[in-house]
């Protein structure tokens, strides 16, 4: 596989700095050379500029930093499309999940049929009217899936990116009480840690892959860093009790791996100042390998 590695080190859609290290610290934990000893090839593009909080105006306190987010969301969009019109995986590491808007919006101008598994703690399902905090990091997903205010919607000039019914949520256990109502009333795919629980984490992939991946259709993985337990990665910034083990992520990542429709993948909220000795960086690298095919023999 042809694999372009694209930087995305925003920090405006959340409230705590350090994911802006993101992108540097999972490069620095080895992801390029391990990606090579796989036998990709591998074409790392460096990072989009991103400009520092302190330099912009917050503007609306239900939606902090729209401006910037939606800017850079338009050139990240440009640069995944790039990517995937040459023929090239696109990795986009985080950064905060904002930049997922950008992302998937690249995506799905060229896979107009794509479906997202969305790996997180948290639904990220908000919209101006239910967030408690006006992070909009806490909001991309419903955006995506065009609800929302109109400039988050519309990046990319049209909406929506996705089919509500190719969304697939895996792993959440923190939701806010708008958000559960919007989740309900829009039958979005959310499989809780409860589920997993109850179910095991094979069965759920396997249902998950074939939701987001109906009528053998691509799908696009985001893989928040939080979705697993903090005992596992410590460096993130919204940490949750109860998450994934680490054999579940990685089975859950050798599932996508193995279903072969995986077009572009998400590695997010990476927050190296919480973090202990690069440990989910390290981590955040390993679950990206299981994911594009390593295997165990």
């Amino acid at each position: 596989m042809r694999i372009r590695v694209i930087g995305a080190p925003i920090d405006l859609g959340a409230d705590r700095r350090g994911v802006d290290i993101g992108p540097r610290a999972i490069r620095y934990a080895g992801l390029i050379d391990q990606l090579q000893r796989l036998g990709h090839s591998v074409n790392d593009v460096g990072n989009i500029n991103i400009p520092l909080p302190e330099n912009q105006p917050t503007g609306n306190p239900r939606l902090k930093y729209l401006e910037p987010i939606t800017k850079l969301a338009e050139e990240l969009s440009g640069t995944v499309s790039d990517a995937l019109e040459a023929e090239e995986f696109p990795l986009i590491l985080g950064g905060d999940h904002s930049m997922a808007l950008g992302s998937i919006s690249g995506v799905a101008r060229v896979h107009k049929n794509v479906g997202v598994i969305w790996v997180d703690a948290h639904a990220d399902f908000n919209v101006e009217e239910t967030t408690p905090s006006g992070n909009i990091h806490g909001m991309i997903l419903a955006a995506l899936a065009g609800l929302g205010d109109q400039n988050l919607v519309n990046v990319g000039g049209w909406s929506p990116k996705i089919d509500k019914n190719k969304i697939v949520i895996i792993g959440a256990r923190d939701l806010d009480t708008g958000e559960q109502k919007l989740l309900r009333e829009h039958n979005i795919h959310v499989f809780t840690m409860s589920d997993i629980d109850r179910r095991g984490i094979s069965y759920v992939m396997q249902q998950a892959i074939e939701i987001a991946g109906a009528d053998n259709g691509p799908i696009h993985l985001s893989l928040d860093l939080d979705s697993l337990d903090p005992r596992e990665a410590p460096g993130v910034g919204t940490p949750v009790r109860g998450g994934l083990s680490y054999r579940e992520a990685h089975f859950a990542m050798e599932m996508i791996a193995e279903c072969q429709r995986m077009v572009s993948m998400d590695v997010v909220e990476v927050n190296s100042i919480l973090d202990r000795e690069n440990t989910t960086a390290q981590l955040a690298v390993e679950l990206t390998l299981s994911a594009l095919g390593k295997k165990i023999l």
